[in-house]
């Protein structure tokens, strides 16, 4: 059975422990890459990045992108919305559909 974890600062993550996926609070962003590592190589389909670290981890990240498996998704940390997660699921999109799905006409 395939696993969901979240990876980052721990006052980010730690409510994703109630609804039962594995969290991974990191210090630093040495220690985030090692996890993440470990993690995209085991049993996780699904791993959360918090936007902050993965900011701070841009070659993990990029090395991640040419991965089919696991899905790694950037969610806000309790620093605030960057934006990033929302720009890194539309651009996964638009490599599936072959358009921006949001752009208006209008």
């Amino acid at each position: 059975m395939y696993k969901i974890a979240v990876v980052g600062d721990y006052a980010s993550i730690y409510g994703f422990s109630a609804v039962g996926l594995d969290i991974f609070p990191v210090k630093d962003p040495n220690e985030g890459e090692e996890i993440i590592r470990r993690l995209s190589g085991s049993k996780y389909a699904v791993i959360y990045v918090t936007e902050e670290l993965a900011s701070r981890i841009p070659s993990e990240m990029e090395r991640l992108r040419g991965i089919r498996n696991p899905a790694v998704i950037m969610i806000p940390g309790i620093s605030g919305n960057t934006g990033a997660g929302i720009a890194g699921v539309k651009h996964n999109v638009e490599q599936a559909v072959g358009s921006d799905i949001l752009f208006s006409n209008k």
